[in-house]
């Protein structure tokens, strides 16, 4: 009975699975590792490290309770369109100015805003990849923990180096703020509520939508830099 606990072990169809699932985490930890460096720019170098592993372990377990539940996520209709407006905002937050507050209560508090934010994005990005992630468990939670498991210190190498270039060259916080609009105006045009719609009367939509997404995000971004560096 002990050994048939480890029946997986021998089954090449699980270790198939396992492979695909990473495949799909490398994919997906680019966007990830955006949206994590973002979010922990604005911090101390000490609590950079605290809020790359806890956002990053936190949104790999939403990942595994969501791609339990996919199916379920699949029939809400207006899911990836509120998704979108939640991105967009989440991508304006992270490109706008933040004045400096000192204290450890505001350091605190920033630390968990940036975990918070981690979590929320890697949520509403996730959509579209949980389902080929729960496609390729074939139901089985160990291999689908496992596989998720991981890709874990994969985000967290990929988010610091971004980090590290960031202070380098400012200009990437831009091209992440984009990529993030990309994906929302992708999410957007997308939703099952809206593509029979745009598939009749406007399929160009797709090709507009992810553009619209950047130059909104982009923009609003650089009115509110603007706006912040005003002097008073």
């Amino acid at each position: 009975m002990g050994m048939a606990m480890f029946d997986w072990a021998n089954d090449p169809q699980f270790w198939v699975g396992l492979l695909q699932i990473i495949w799909i985490d490398i994919i997906l930890s680019g966007d990830n590792a955006v949206v994590i460096a973002l979010a922990c720019r604005r911090l101390p170098q000490h609590q950079q490290r605290v809020a790359i592993l806890a956002g990053t372990g936190a949104a790999i377990a939403l990942r595994v309770t969501m791609a339990t539940v996919v199916t379920l996520l699949l029939e809400i209709s207006y899911l990836k369109l509120v998704g979108s407006v939640l991105l967009l905002w989440i991508a304006i937050k992270l490109l706008a100015p933040q004045d400096e507050e000192g204290g450890d209560g505001a350091s605190i508090g920033n630390l968990w805003q940036a975990i918070r934010t981690i979590v929320i994005a890697d949520f509403v990005m996730s959509l579209d990849n949980v389902i080929g992630i729960a496609a390729a468990a074939k139901g089985s939670v160990l291999l689908l923990t496992l596989g998720l498991m991981i890709s874990i210190p994969l985000i967290v190498f990929s988010s610091t180096l971004i980090l590290k270039f960031m202070g380098r060259y400012p200009w990437i916080i831009t091209l992440g703020g984009a990529l993030l609009g990309y994906i929302a105006g992708e999410m957007a045009v997308t939703d099952r509520a809206v593509t029979g719609w745009i598939a009749d009367h406007a399929p160009v939509l797709h090709t507009v939508g992810p553009i619209l997404g950047i130059v909104f995000v982009v923009a609003v971004g650089k009115v509110l830099a603007a706006r912040t560096a005003r002097p008073v």
